[in-house]
């Protein structure tokens, strides 16, 4: 991105993750799921994730996904994965998830997300929660918890940057002519 502002600073990041966390208790009370395994995707959807897990007082460890070889447009975007392992500290069979990300766009981290976790099991059900949505859904995903809708024009983008502090970035994509490569971004890459 360039020509960053800020567009969302730590207290309403806070404000919304405290929100999020009502949401999600309200929706695991109503449907019955009492004690959910808590997942966050790599990066930005891990350091919301350890809020809410907090917030939740969730009994199982937090869990962690890296999706980089799982994404559909991998190469088509120019991807340099930073690998990081993923870490589930139980079995996911038959369990109820609560899947984490920082921000929802095309839809392909999620995918992709999914495809991990059934990698590891079938899981009972899955929440997916958001810290910001915005236009741009490639995929029919659409987050059970989000604490922002962003409305962007088609040449602007956001991004979490943290862990400490959270602030969200709102910039604008770069224009590149047709035979420049595309560019790895700050957040390792990710376009979800």
């Amino acid at each position: 991105m360039s020509k960053t502002e800020t567009w969302k600073d730590p207290e309403q990041i806070a404000e919304a993750v405290t929100q999020m966390a009502r949401d999600l208790r309200e929706l695991l009370e109503k449907r019955g799921l009492p004690n959910p395994l808590m997942i966050g995707i790599h990066t930005g959807g891990v350091w919301i994730a350890d809020r809410l897990h907090e917030q939740l007082g969730l009994e199982e460890p937090l869990g962690h996904l890296d999706i980089s070889f799982y994404r559909d447009d991998f190469t088509r975007i120019g991807l340099h994965p930073q690998v990081r392992p993923s870490y589930l500290p139980v079995g996911i069979d038959d369990r109820h998830l609560i899947l984490v990300d920082d921000v929802l766009q095309s839809g392909r981290t999620i995918r992709a997300a999914l495809n991990v976790l059934f990698d590891y099991g079938r899981p009972a059900s899955v929440i997916l929660a958001t810290l910001a949505e915005r236009s741009g859904r490639e995929l029919p995903i659409a987050p059970d918890v989000v604490g922002f809708h962003a409305k962007l024009e088609s040449n602007e983008q956001i991004k979490l940057s943290g862990p400490h502090p959270l602030i969200m970035l709102r910039g604008r994509i770069p224009k590149r002519s047709a035979t420049q490569a595309p560019q790895q971004s700050a957040d390792n890459g990710s376009r979800d």
